[in-house]
């Protein structure tokens, strides 16, 4: 008896501790700093793409394994209604409405993300409101934060501010309400900010999702075209909420002053790397094109470097349509150069087509190479003091070479350094580089031994990462 009574009696105390261990709760993710800016990844997710199901649920599944790749930022694409009225089914000069097309066929024209009718509601494609907030948790009991795409210029035609207030839109000389200017968004009503009443309601929504739904941050959409003094006014009163991380869909200098946007895109890089992998630019081309960006922009500005996103994909390319072979040696430079880097759902496991902008589509899911090369990237930013990209970035320090093909450069803070050695062209060749010692390839672990006067082989788009 006394011995079943002591197993009983372990028994318990074994079931309590597993009791314990299972309702734990996570440490609570830190509020947001600029020092978090510095060895940042941040990936652009498609919820309506990144699953068969294209739903949240789907794609909470998979955030812790995003830790792999050195993800510290979430940027959700649109997570808003999306407008039935004007629903485009294509785009382009020629674009064509849902109502256009065969009844048949018009339901699976789903619209633009961009169309939204509702700023403080959750598209039901996606889930529910529950859903979501099971992301949001999942995110930060991961240590990612996450940021809402915010579509401030304009709003998709079923929005109640259509019929309740068409004061806060810009109209024509019919006093009709028009679509943005200049563009083909014919599925879309553009906003009036003359209008106090409507700026008013736009920062009293967007702090809805800083108080109530606990995101972290905002990735602006087209900010450019919205005036510089609404964001003056905004991004002030979301910070009074809380820390938050807030992202520039433009890349204009005077948005990423102090007290403003924290990063823009680096849209000029961009169209340079492309411009590389094509033959048209030069490595020269990149080398002033930082000293461009040192020039215009405050000292602690900072840049979205990306080989992707979701309007290269759905409208220029693949990474491997635009870069060809030099696609994994422009992917290391958008890390190894100043500035975040970005991942696009879908190229952590080798994208290879265009993603349907307004009909449903799906990624691949198996992991291979390119999973392989992000997660050693995302190993060096997080690791890495040399690569340090935010408000207090490490320094870059350009190299010249008589081979006009060839980059070389360094990034260093403090004791910490990193070489960047590439071939960024089709062509084999041989060059003598500026710099010598014995070095560790960071992305093969390699040893390899550089001497002062004496060339090295270079193959076609053979990069090296350098370090001690």
């Amino acid at each position: 008896m006394i011995t079943t009574m002591f197993a009983l009696l372990a028994l318990a105390s074994c079931k309590q501790k597993e009791a314990t261990i299972a309702v734990e709760e996570p440490k609570e993710l830190a509020a947001w700093t600029p020092e978090m800016e510095e060895n940042a990844v941040i990936y652009e997710a498609n919820i309506r793409q990144y699953s068969p199901e294209g739903t949240f649920e789907k794609f909470t599944q998979d955030i812790p394994q995003l830790k792999e790749l050195g993800v510290k930022v979430i940027w959700l694409m649109p997570v808003f209604p999306i407008s039935k009225t004007k629903r485009k089914a294509t785009g382009g000069a020629d674009s064509k409405f849902a109502s256009d097309m065969p009844e048949a066929e018009q339901s699976k024209y789903l619209g633009s993300y961009y169309a939204v009718s509702d700023f403080t509601k959750i598209n039901p494609e996606f889930g529910t409101i529950e859903d979501f907030r099971a992301l949001v948790k999942t995110a930060h009991d991961n240590g990612i934060y996450v940021i809402l795409d915010w579509v401030p210029n304009h709003t998709g035609w079923d929005h109640e501010w259509i019929k309740s207030n068409p004061d806060y839109y810009t109209q024509n000389e019919k006093d009709e309400i028009i679509h943005p200017e200049g563009t083909d968004w014919e599925d879309v009503a553009d906003l009036n900010y003359d209008n106090q009443n409507m700026r008013k309601e736009m920062i009293e929504d967007m702090q809805y999702w800083l108080k109530k739904e606990s995101v972290d941050g905002f990735r602006c959409d087209v900010a450019g075209s919205v005036p510089t003094d609404f964001w003056a006014e905004a991004i002030p009163q979301l910070r009074a909420v809380k820390p938050v991380f807030m992202l520039a869909e433009a890349w204009e200098p005077e948005l990423v002053k102090e007290g403003l946007f924290d990063m823009c895109y680096a849209w000029d890089g961009h169209h340079l790397m492309n411009g590389i992998a094509k033959g048209e630019k030069s490595v020269a081309d990149f080398n002033a094109y930082i000293e461009k960006v040192n020039k215009d922009y405050a000292a602690e500005a900072f840049l979205m470097n990306f080989v992707d996103n979701h309007d290269e994909n759905s409208w220029n390319g693949t990474i491997k349509e635009r870069m060809g072979d030099g696609a994994e040696a422009m992917m290391a430079l958008s890390y190894m150069m100043p500035g975040m880097p970005l991942i696009y759902s879908g190229d952590e496991y080798g994208l290879d087509h265009r993603l349907l902008f307004f009909e449903k589509d799906s990624i691949p899911k198996t992991k291979g190479k390119n999973w392989a090369i992000f997660a050693k990237l995302g190993k060096l930013k997080e690791s890495e003091t040399a690569l340090k990209g935010g408000k207090n970035a490490a320094a870059f320090k350009s190299f010249s070479l008589e081979n006009k093909n060839v980059m070389a450069f360094e990034r260093s803070k403090a004791d910490a350094s990193l070489k960047f050695l590439a071939n960024m062209s089709k062509d084999a060749l041989e060059v003598e580089v500026p710099f010598e010692g014995t070095f560790t390839d960071k992305m093969t672990g390699e040893k390899v031994v550089l001497e002062k006067g004496k060339k090295i082989s270079l193959q076609p788009w053979q990069y090296f990462i350098l370090g001690n």
